[in-house]
């Protein structure tokens, strides 16, 4: 999450209990930690009165007990009360702190869902694929939250389908991003689905695949001349391999 570049030794003799997860915390490393890891599910539970009470009387941290205290008697927000619990423990470094900052600005105002949706989006593009994987699946399984529309739904089927990608899932990209284009109805989503299902179709297949509209004719076409246009770029004597990983590249800057 970050580097830590200071460590208390203070350790609670009664642990403080996430409700939300019943998870026992016994250090303000283990609060910030926690925090730290859950800032897209962060909300109003974790601000009272009791962790207060508790960084005061168990870790002896008087002074940023009394700060949360002036947050809740002002009615500040969630994102003041994390972030000054972070800023007084001094674990994290300026950058991290401002990354955090900034995450939690974005979430502001978001439903829970949607900060569900941003943890996920945000696992896969920092390449820990599986685990934004379990996220939207999670989001999928869980009870349609009817305060968001379809298309919400089809782009948690479109990150599934670009996460299958990058595990070379090629047939279950397909799916998902075929799935998405039948709730988004946006056409940017037709050639990731054409790709996918190329990497993993016999030729023959594929054909018939977009044969069935005239719209995933143009897009192949067009796939085939961005192909050669990488191929025009490269060096004389690139090999296959350079070729593939040139490919890759073009594909993620596009996606």
């Amino acid at each position: 999450m970050g580097n830590l570049i200071l460590c208390h030794d203070r350790h609670a003799a009664h642990p403080y209990e996430i409700t939300r997860i019943h998870c026992r915390i016994f250090t303000i490393e283990e609060l910030c930690y926690y925090l730290c890891n859950n800032l897209y599910l962060i909300d109003y539970t974790i601000m009272n009165g009791q962790l207060c009470e508790w960084l005061d009387e168990e870790l002896g941290m008087d002074r940023l007990a009394a700060e949360l205290k002036d947050v809740l008697r002002l009615k500040g927000s969630v994102e003041k009360f994390v972030l000054t619990i972070l800023k007084a423990s001094k674990i994290y470094r300026d950058p991290e702190m401002i990354r955090i900052q900034n995450v939690l600005e974005h979430l502001k105002n978001q439903k829970d869902i949607e900060r569900q949706k941003f943890k996920g989006d945000n696992l896969l593009e920092s390449g820990e694929v599986e685990e934004a994987i379990i996220v939207y699946q999670a989001i999928l399984n869980q009870e349609k939250d009817e305060s968001v529309d379809d298309k919400f739904y089809g782009k948690i089927y479109a990150g599934l389908g670009a996460a299958y990608g990058r595990l070379f899932l090629y047939q279950e990209s397909a799916r998902m991003y075929d799935r998405a284009y039948q709730i988004c109805q946006d056409k940017a989503l037709i050639k990731p689905y054409l790709y996918a299902s190329y990497k993993y179709m016999s030729l023959e297949e594929y054909h018939i695949l977009i044969t069935k509209q005239e719209e995933y004719m143009e897009i192949n076409a067009q796939m085939r001349r961005e192909i050669e246009e990488v191929r025009a770029a490269m060096p004389a004597d690139a090999g296959p391999e350079m070729l593939e990983k040139w490919k890759r590249q073009h594909r993620r800057s596009h996606s």
